[in-house]
């Protein structure tokens, strides 16, 4: 086969694995955001729950997020947590938060390298910002949270089950290991 043939084909197949992805986001319903964000006041740490990890996050043992408001707007934020184990490698990975929606600011973009912005949505918030649920509209990796390492099992049953209402299959969500 020519060359130029090859090329066609596999613009043609990438072409298609596109269409079909975008279909498959198409019929997912848009995914809700809380109200409104307090931003100094969600700033701090968060202690990862539970969640649907990231290829970077299995694995994880006391994952925490922290976050700190920039003179600019945007959030400084620290993720850290130990591989393997309790004792295991301290690990460290720092992005940048975008605020993109200012009228509730419960939605952002997060980046972790140049030009790269990915999705972050504040689903879920606890009226005392002890809790929170953070998600992605492709319900791809969620993040349920607390201000503390441990939540009492009703609280953790609500968060999952919020969790499902916004799209999220239970099976697939993880309890993540905290002292």
């Amino acid at each position: 086969m020519k060359r130029s043939a090859r090329r066609i084909l596999a613009a043609l197949a990438v072409g298609a694995v596109l269409a079909v992805a975008a279909c498959n986001d198409a019929e997912l319903p848009p995914l809700p955001t809380v109200a409104h964000v307090d931003l100094p006041r969600f700033m701090g740490t968060w202690y990862v729950i539970a969640n649907i990890p990231t290829s970077m996050e299995k694995d994880a043992y006391g994952p925490q997020e922290k976050y700190r408001l920039a003179e600019d707007g945007t959030i400084e934020t620290t993720f850290t947590f130990n591989a393997g184990g309790f004792d295991g490698k301290p690990v460290r990975h720092t992005a940048r938060g975008f605020v993109v929606d200012h009228a509730s600011n419960a939605a952002w973009k997060m980046q972790f390298m140049w030009p790269l912005r990915f999705e972050y949505l504040i689903a879920d918030l606890a009226p005392d910002y002890s809790t929170t649920i953070v998600a992605r509209s492709k319900r791809d990796y969620v993040w349920i949270m607390a201000r503390t390492p441990q939540v009492d099992a009703a609280t953790y049953a609500r968060l999952v089950d919020a969790a499902v209402a916004l799209g999220y299959a239970r099976e697939r969500i993880q309890k993540v290991p905290q002292p």
